[in-house]
C-alpha cells in the first residue's frame, strides 16, 4: 500500500545523509559488505567500507539490508498516460499528424500521476518518458526523476531522444483514417521523406547563416537535424525482425544513433546488433502475446541478447506493465537464463548509458546524484521491498513495517531550499 505522508520540516531540507552498514551494490564496482554511501547536498561523495562521516550528519542504519542505486526505466509513459483518468489523462499519442518530431513528452507530464509513487515503491528513481507508437515519428522524449512537484524541476535531460515507430501501430492508426501511411512501406517512406527534408533544411539554414540572411525555422526539422547531427539518439519502436532490419537500414542511410525499443524478435538478429553496437531496450515482458508482433515474447530473450554481446536494458513500458515491476521482470529474466549481474545492469547502468544519463544516474559512484534505495533484502527476491528511497539525497519514500504502508513525501508541500 502506498500513501502520502505529512512533511517533516527537518527532513524537508535534508539532502545529506550517510547510509551505513549495508550490503552496498555499486553496479560499477565490487559489492561492499558493511559499506557506507555518503550523500552531501544531493550528490554521492563517498562509497566504501571505511568512510569518514561529517559531524552531525543524519545516518540510516542499513545493517542486513541491501543498498543499490535507484533503478532507471528507459522506456515508459508515466505521467503522460495517467492511471485512472480515462481520456482526460491520455496524452501519449498525437495521432493527427504522422510526423510529430515537434511534439514533446515534457509538455504533457503530470507529476501527480499515481504511477510516480509506484515507481518509488519499486525502487525506480529515474524514468525516460516517451510519446507513444501511434505515429511514424512520435516526438521528443525526456528523462526525469520520479519525484517532484513540477516536471521542470525533475528533468535530467531534455530532449533525451526522438521516438519513432515501425510496424503495426502506425499503419493501423493511419490505415483506419484512410490516409498515408497504411502499410509498412508507407511508414518507412514517411520517415525517410522527413529525414531528407531535414537534410535539406540543415543545408539551407547553414547557408542562410553564412550569408547573414534571415531563415524561417521549423520545429520538426530542428529536432530532426539534432538527430542527424548525432546529438540525440533515435528510439525506434520495433518488434519484428524484419522491422528491426528496416530500422538498421534507415539508421545506416542517415547516420543517426539507433536504439531499438521493445525488440521482441531482436534475439533472431543478435550477431547483427552486436556487430553494429546497437543497444536494445527490451520489454515489456510480463504480458500476453496480444498481437502478431509479440508472438515471440519470452523471458529468455534478454539473456540471449546479453550473451551475444548486445547491451540490454529491460523496460516495463508503463503502464503496460506497472513500473514497480521493473525489478520483477529482471528477476524473471535471471530465472530464464540471464546472468544475474547483467540483469542488474539492465535496470541500472545500461539504460543510463543507452540514454546518455550515466554521468548522473545508474550506479553508486562519487559525483553522481544521490538516488539511492535501501532494500530489505536481495531486490531479486519477491519478498524484498524498498525501505528508504532517496532522490537527490532527499528521502522521498519510507516503508512503515508496522502499517505496511510506503509513505511518500508530498512534493506540493515541500518548499525549495
Amino acid at each position: 500500500m502506498i500513501g502520502r505522508r505529512k512533511n517533516n520540516p527537518a527532513a524537508e531540507n535534508a539532502r545529506s545523509v550517510a547510509i551505513v552498514g549495508g550490503r552496498v551494490v555499486p553496479i560499477t564496482g565490487e559489492v561492499i559488505e558493511g559499506g557506507t554511501v555518503l550523500i552531501m547536498d544531493g550528490r554521492i561523495t563517498a562509497v566504501g567500507a571505511d568512510v569518514s562521516l561529517p559531524k552531525g550528519i543524519r545516518t540510516v542504519d542499513a545493517t542486513d539490508q541491501w543498498v543499490l542505486p535507484g533503478f532507471v526505466e528507459s522506456h515508459g509513459h508515466i505521467g503522460v498516460h495517467e492511471e485512472g483518468n480515462g481520456w482526460a489523462g491520455q496524452d501519449t499519442n498525437e495521432m493527427t499528424d504522422p510526423i510529430g518530431a515537434r511534439f514533446r513528452a515534457l509538455d504533457a507530464i503530470n507529476p501527480a500521476d499515481e504511477g510516480f509513487r509506484d515507481a518509488l515503491a519499486g525502487g525506480v528513481t529515474a524514468v525516460v518518458i516517451k510519446p507513444g507508437s501511434g505515429n511514424p515519428i512520435g516526438g521528443q522524449t525526456v528523462a526525469i526523476k520520479s519525484w517532484g512537484r513540477m516536471v521542470d524541476e525533475m528533468v535530467i535531460a531534455e530532449p533525451c531522444s526522438l521516438k519513432s515507430a515501425l510496424g503495426e501501430n502506425p499503419k493501423r492508426v493511419y490505415g483506419e483514417q484512410k490516409k498515408t501511411p497504411s502499410t509498412r512501406l508507407g511508414v518507412t517512406a514517411v520517415i525517410r521523406q522527413a529525414l531528407m527534408k531535414a537534410q535539406d533544411y540543415r543545408a539551407a539554414r547553414d547557408h542562410a547563416a553564412a550569408e547573414g540572411k534571415p531563415f524561417t525555422r521549423d520545429l520538426d526539422a530542428e529536432i530532426l537535424v539534432r538527430v542527424l547531427d548525432g546529438e540525440i539518439p533515435w528510439c525506434q519502436h520495433t518488434h519484428r525482425a524484419d522491422d528491426i532490419a528496416t530500422a538498421l537500414r534507415l539508421a545506416e542511410e542517415f547516420g543517426y544513433r539507433l536504439v531499438v525499443n521493445h525488440g521482441t524478435e531482436a534475439h533472431l538478429l543478435p550477431d547483427v546488433l552486436a556487430e553494429k553496437d546497437i543497444p536494445v531496450i527490451m520489454g515489456p515482458l510480463i504480458v500476453s502475446r496480444s498481437k502478431v508482433e509479440v508472438n515471440q515474447r519470452s523471458m529468455r530473450n534478454p539473456g540471449l541478447l546479453d550473451r551475444a554481446g548486445v547491451k540490454v536494458a529491460i523496460t516495463t513500458d508503463h503502464p503496460v506493465v506497472p513500473i514497480n515491476y521493473l525489478v520483477t521482470q529482471a528477476a524473471l529474466a535471471v530465472r530464464d537464463g540471464m546472468d544475474r549481474d547483467a540483469a542488474l545492469r539492465s535496470i541500472t547502468i545500461n539504460p543510463a548509458e543507452i540514454m546518455g544519463l550515466d554521468d548522473r544516474v545508474g550506479s553508486l559512484d562519487e559525483g553522481k546524484d544521490g538516488d539511492v534505495v535501501v532494500w530489505s533484502g536481495d531486490p531479486f527476491d519477491l519478498m524484498s521491498r524498498p525501505l528508504h528511497v532517496f532522490v537527490d539525497g532527499r528521502e522521498v519514500q519510507t516503508f512503515d513495517a508496522e502499517t505496511g504502508v510506503a509513505h511518500t513525501l508530498d512534493p506540493y508541500q515541500n518548499l525549495p531550499e
